[in-house]
């Protein structure tokens, strides 16, 4: 095992972010839902719209720097191993097999990983995003007359922000189960808190970076 720096400062707070703003949106929209009173109804509206305004500004902040950074590359999909990574968290990972991908700096995400947040990038946060602004600013007139968008009203548009914050929901609790999956059952949280983890070395990486600073040497 060798420790490395895999999550820098951005990720860290870009992550923790996220997260603490999803679920904050969570809990104000189920209780706008009247799923349960907690705020109360026209306080939960408000700092929801707050915590919107919040998480747009986080996303649009967050593309800007993948793309500048190139980080955007390590959400490329691939098909490359991707029986093998469903069959692992599907079986493997009780009985305790090996990875089937090895992470390193350069490719933090597995296969199953990459698609799974390509599509929550791609799609499921710009629905939230795109139905929750129209929510914002376009409601229900007082005489009860519905608001029409070219051919979609406002109750189609928050049925599918309700779906998208299933699937969100959804997503996070997924995506916690899997925080307990790592070397030991807090390993992956405290990378995500310290920026360093330990990694499986590879004997052919290491035999590759030892001839070319060889090659470096001599030249």
């Amino acid at each position: 095992m060798r420790k490395a720096y895999i999550y820098d400062t951005f990720n860290r707070v870009w992550h923790w972010g996220q997260a603490f703003l999803i679920l904050f949106l969570a809990i104000t929209g189920f209780e706008i839902h009247s799923s349960f009173t907690f705020f109360g109804y026209e306080t939960a509206v408000a700092w929801h719209n707050i915590a919107a305004i919040a998480l747009i500004i986080l996303v649009c902040f967050a593309i800007f720097w993948h793309i500048t950074t190139g980080t955007w590359k390590h959400y490329v999909p691939t098909l490359k191993n991707i029986k093998e990574q469903v069959r692992y968290y599907s079986l493997g990972i009780f009985k305790n097999d090996p990875h089937p991908v090895k992470k390193t700096e350069l490719s933090k995400l597995n296969p199953l990983q990459r698609l799974v947040y390509l599509g929550l990038k791609v799609l499921i946060i710009p629905v939230m995003v795109i139905s929750g602004i129209l929510y914002m600013f376009f409601r229900y007139p007082q005489d009860g007359t519905v608001v029409n968008f070219g051919g979609t009203d406002l109750e189609t548009i928050a049925i599918f922000h309700t779906a998208g914050a299933f699937a969100l929901v959804a997503f996070v609790i997924v995506h916690i189960y899997l925080i307990t999956t790592g070397h030991t059952v807090t390993s992956n949280l405290k990378a995500m808190i310290t920026g360093y983890e330990e990694l499986e070395d590879d004997e052919d990486e290491i035999n590759n970076n030892i001839t070319e600073n060889k090659l470096e040497s001599q030249s």
